[in-house]
């Protein structure tokens, strides 16, 4: 009845794909979500309850979060997936980040002809291993933790098989 179940390491692989649409913004127009209950969508259902899947999460939290605009990400950024965008006045910048692998990376921060505010805000994907999953009727194991501050000093954390979305303050260079 509820069809295909996903994982947190396929809620990697939507967050990596929405990085990659933003990333190519100049071509990719519009993309969609098609069959969103049960079967392959991301959210499902029982007689009794609903909830969204590892996928579901990573949806809400870049339509509430992601910034508009898109920022381009230049340097080494392997073993990370990394998309950045504006928010639509242009005064912060959200930063996406996912870590595919097990092992913790320490992520740089420069912003060029601008700057950068020290304290920011972080959401994170959370779950308790790559195959976690959601399931209705039962507590979450994949959910959004957020917002939580951060001070940006120029490097974050990026904790093993995560999903992360920095939102930071940003001015311009006079």
């Amino acid at each position: 009845e509820l069809g295909t179940r996903y994982f947190m390491r396929d809620a990697m692989g939507i967050a990596a794909g929405i990085n990659e649409y933003s990333r190519q913004s100049d071509i990719i127009f519009m993309a969609n979500y098609a069959q969103t209950v049960n079967v392959i969508g991301c959210i499902k259902t029982n007689t009794t309850s609903s909830v969204l899947d590892a996928t579901g999460q990573v949806l809400k939290l870049y339509r509430h979060v992601f910034g508009t605009i898109p920022v381009g990400v230049t340097g080494e950024t392997r073993p990370l997936d990394i998309a950045a965008a504006l928010n639509g006045t242009g005064d912060t910048v959200t930063i996406s980040v996912v870590n595919p692998t097990w092992e913790t990376v320490i992520m740089p921060l420069e912003v060029l002809n601008g700057t950068t505010g020290s304290e920011g805000q972080f959401w994170q994907v959370t779950a308790p291993g790559d195959m976690a999953y959601n399931e209705p009727g039962r507590p979450e194991n994949v959910k959004i933790k957020g917002p939580v501050p951060v001070i940006s000093k120029g490097r974050f954390k990026i904790d093993p098989a995560s999903i992360n979305i920095f939102v930071i303050p940003v001015g311009r260079l006079k």
